[in-house]
């Protein structure tokens, strides 16, 4: 029988290596020289309460039923946030706990928003921490994306779900299952894009930070100025090549290393965003060649890739301010911020298979108008599509649209001006990073955004990263009956 108990021992083993993780800035901080203990201290508290969590949720066997999944899904984001700010509030710096907290959220759902104003001369220790915060986020949202979330079939991510029984009481023997393959994947192409950062220019302590935030397509950096700050192009190639490998679905990674090799042709979503990207690139360049964009041709392909790719898979890299681009940079980014990359990626966004389900669903409903007693089959790679399913992918892109509008009014109700409230609740949604204007804009940040809002965005956050109803669901009494 499944019982909370699984839920809180889950989190307890999450806790602990959560605060095994804190161990790697403290060693940071002991080779800079960097006086706070910040972490040494925020290692002990963590990895106590987890195992205090643990132990006291001790069982002979662990399952879990449909309800504890979802109360896991939403409590694991939650619980790590809260304990990932620890060494925000305890360092030198002293951020309030609204500041600690956003930055944290910020972090595990891979969001790349931060409210520090002075990333060139902040500790190392804790620009590392916000590197490892996405990292582990990135591994967690492409673990849960396989596993659970197809499983609660959210928003039509059973598509995504892996060949098995859909016994929800099997999660957790087909977590451990798929693990090693996803881990090993991820590193590795954690590392070969750290080697490359490193061949090309960067430091080995900003190459470590970025390969991090590039595969979990995060976007923290460690310098005020982003990937810009390094003016290189080969280090922006570089980066847009494993920013697209990060938001390609990690069950595609799985399916070649079980055999199929073709997987990569062959997926249609894989393909709508490569179309996506090709296109959006084409729009982009051809739009800064019409602005007279002072710049190469060269610079121009360079510039519009990058942005394109940065801002669509989520990442929240900049080289330059697009919003001085003039109005059309801004609307196109925003409609790049909602669409986002692959299901089962690290990328945000309302993703690419919704769009082309949505696409298809329009397509059948235009046949049935012309030829009306027709029998169309609805299918999506190669697999038949239920009305059912169809639904509820619609019903999930109204909701993310609802919700970013009632997110956008609640900002502008909390202080922040229109291109503010819009800009930060897409980008908070669509766990993007920077938003559009002169607050939250590439070139700032969300230290000057009120408390109020920073709680906002984060809820924010956490919805756009759980795909929206594993988190509502929790506010419906229902759920909460036996």
């Amino acid at each position: 029988m499944a019982t909370n108990k699984t839920v809180f021992f889950m989190i307890g083993i999450l806790l602990v290596v959560l605060g095994a993780s804190m161990l790697v800035p403290y060693f940071i901080q002991l080779i800079y020289h960097e006086s706070n203990h910040s972490f040494a201290s925020s290692s002990f508290i963590t990895i106590f309460i987890g195992i205090l969590f643990v132990l006291s949720n001790l069982e002979n066997e662990y399952k879990l039923n449909l309800r504890q999944t979802f109360l896991f899904s939403t409590l694991a984001w939650l619980t790590v946030a809260i304990f990932g700010s620890l060494p925000f509030i305890l360092s030198p710096k002293e951020f309030s706990f609204s500041e600690a907290f956003f930055e944290s959220m910020s972090g595990i759902t891979t969001t790349g928003a931060t409210i520090i104003t002075d990333l060139d001369n902040s500790p190392k220790s804790i620009l590392l921490w916000r590197a490892i915060m996405q990292w582990l986020g990135g591994i967690g949202i492409v673990v849960m994306a396989i596993t659970i979330l197809p499983l609660l079939k959210v928003g039509g991510m059973q598509l995504f779900k892996m060949e098995g029984p859909d016994s929800t009481e099997k999660i957790l023997p087909r977590t451990v299952e798929v693990a090693a393959i996803i881990i090993s994947t991820y590193i590795s192409l954690t590392l070969i894009c750290g080697f490359f950062y490193w061949i090309f220019g960067m430091s080995v302590f900003d190459s470590v930070s970025h390969s991090m935030t590039t595969i979990a397509t995060g976007g923290f950096s460690t310098h005020n100025d982003s990937i810009g700050f390094f003016k290189n192009s080969n280090i922006e190639i570089i980066a847009s090549i494993f920013i697209i490998l990060g938001s390609i679905p990690f069950i595609s990674y799985l399916k070649f290393v079980k055999g199929n090799k073709n997987i990569f042709f062959q997926d249609v979503q894989i393909k709508g965003l490569i179309y996506l990207l090709i296109i959006s690139v084409v729009i982009m360049f051809f739009y800064l060649m019409f602005i007279n964009y002072e710049s190469s041709i060269f610079d121009k392909i360079r510039i519009s890739s990058f942005n394109v790719i940065s801002i669509l898979s989520g990442t929240g890299y900049v080289t330059d301010d697009f919003g001085l681009w003039g109005k059309f940079s801004l609307i196109f980014f925003l409609f790049l911020m909602f669409i986002g990359g692959c299901a089962g990626s690290t990328a945000c966004g309302i993703k690419i298979f919704r769009l082309q389900m949505l696409f298809i669903f329009l397509k059948n409903q235009i046949k049935k108008l012309i030829f009306p007693n027709s029998i169309i089959i609805t299918k999506y790679n190669n697999q038949k599509i239920s009305d059912d399913f169809i639904n509820s992918v619609i019903i999930f892109i109204f909701s993310f649209l609802f919700i970013f509008l009632i997110i956008a009014m609640l900002l502008s109700v909390s202080g922040l001006d229109f291109i503010t409230s819009i800009s930060g609740a897409a980008s908070a949604i669509s766990n993007v990073g920077p938003g559009l204007g002169e607050i939250i804009g590439p070139n700032g940040n969300y230290s000057a955004v009120p408390d109020l809002s920073k709680w906002i965005l984060s809820f924010g956050m956490l919805l756009g990263r759980l795909e929206l109803f594993a988190v509502l669901v929790l506010f419906f009494p229902s759920f909460w009956r036996n």
